[in-house]
C-alpha cells in the first residue's frame, strides 16, 4: 500500500489544487467550506508539489503557502520511509536502554518492545527494572511532561500539567528517522528514582518470537521504599554487616538480597506477564 500523507487544506487551497490537477478533484472534498484533512498517497503529494512549482497563475500567495506545507510533509514522509517507516508497524520493534542514575556499578537493562503507548512503555520499564508499580511516575521528553491521567484528575500537576501518556504512541515520540533519542523517566516521587531512557532504534521483529524481551542488563533493582540512592547505599552497608544495628531488621524486612543478581530470562518472563493495575 502506498505511503499516506495527511494534510489540512483550506477550501481555497483545495480549489487551487483541483484547478491545477483535475484528476485529484474527487479527493479535494470541494463541497466543504471549512479546512479539511486530506489523505494523499505519496505519489499524489509529489504531483501536487510539482504542479505548484510550475504554476504561473496570479494567485501565488495561496499556492506558495500550500507549497511550503506539502513540501514539509513530503520531507517528513521521506524521512520516515528511510527510517522507522521502512518497517511495517506490526513488525516494528523499538529498542531502549534503561539506566537507573546515581549508581556505580551501573544498574541497567536493554529491552525490545512492540508498538505501544508511552503508558505501556512505563509498564515495560517497571517489569524490566524490577519495580512493582506502587508509586507515581512521569516521563520528561523534549521539555514536555507525560504522565498518568489520574495525576491530572487529582490536581497533582495543576501548576505544571502533564500530557496524557495513555494516548501517546511510541512512534509519536521517537524520531521518524530512527535516530537515537534520550529522555527521562522518574519513578516514586518520594525516593526519586531517576532513569535515563535511550531509544536506540527500530528493527524488524522475528517471526515466531514473543515480545517484549529483555536482551541484557546488569545488577539488581533496589528494594521499593528503601529511601532513594542514599538510602540504598545505607541499606547495602547494613545488610552486609551482621554487627550493624539495623542488620536484623532489614533482613527481616526484605530477606537476603544480592545487589549483583540479574537474569535476563527471568526479567523477560516478568515483562510478558505485565503488572497488575495498582490504582
Amino acid at each position: 500500500m502506498s505511503h499516506q500523507i495527511k494534510v489540512q487544506l483550506s477550501s481555497l487551497e483545495r480549489k487551487e489544487i483541483a484547478a491545477l490537477l483535475p484528476e485529484l478533484t474527487g479527493s479535494m472534498k470541494l463541497d466543504s467550506k471549512n479546512s479539511r484533512v486530506i489523505r494523499l498517497s505519496f505519489e499524489q503529494a509529489q504531483s501536487i508539489l510539482h504542479a505548484i512549482k510550475i504554476d504561473k497563475r496570479s494567485n501565488r500567495g495561496v499556492v506558495i503557502r500550500c507549497l511550503e506545507r506539502v513540501t514539509q510533509l513530503i520531507s517528513n514522509a521521506v524521512e520516515e520511509l528511510r527510517g522507522i517507516g521502512a518497517i511495517p508497524i506490526g513488525e516494528r520493534l523499538y529498542q531502549f536502554k534503561i539506566t537507573l542514575l546515581g549508581f556505580n556499578p551501573t544498574i541497567w537493562r536493554r529491552i525490545q518492545v512492540k508498538s505501544c503507548t508511552l503508558d505501556k512503555l512505563h509498564e515495560h520499564i517497571q517489569t524490566a527494572m524490577g519495580w512493582t508499580n506502587s508509586h507515581l511516575h512521569e516521563f520528561q521528553i523534549n521539555g514536555e511532561r507525560y504522565g498518568d491521567p489520574e495525576l491530572l484528575d487529582d490536581g497533582f500537576a495543576e501548576d505544571d500539567p502533564f500530557i496524557d501518556s495513555t494516548c501517546i504512541k511510541l512512534d509519536e515520540i521517537v524520531p521518524k528517522s530512527g535516530e537515537r533519542l534520550t529522555f527521562e523517566y522518574e519513578y516514586d516521587f518520594g525516593d526519586g528514582w531517576q532513569h535515563e531512557i535511550v531509544f536506540e532504534g527500530c528493527m524488524k521483529s522475528e517471526k515466531g518470537f514473543r515480545y517484549p524481551v529483555c536482551l541484557e542488563g546488569e545488577n539488581a533493582c533496589p528494594p521499593e521504599d528503601v529511601g532513594g540512592v542514599g538510602g540504598y547505599a545505607e541499606y547495602l552497608e547494613a545488610i552486609a554487616d551482621p554487627e550493624h544495628e539495623q542488620h536484623e531488621d532489614l533482613i527481616a524486612w526484605r530477606g537476603e538480597f544480592d545487589p549483583k543478581q540479574f537474569d535476563s530470562e527471568k526479567v523477560t518472563k516478568k515483562m510478558r506477564r505485565g503488572l497488575p493495575n495498582w490504582r
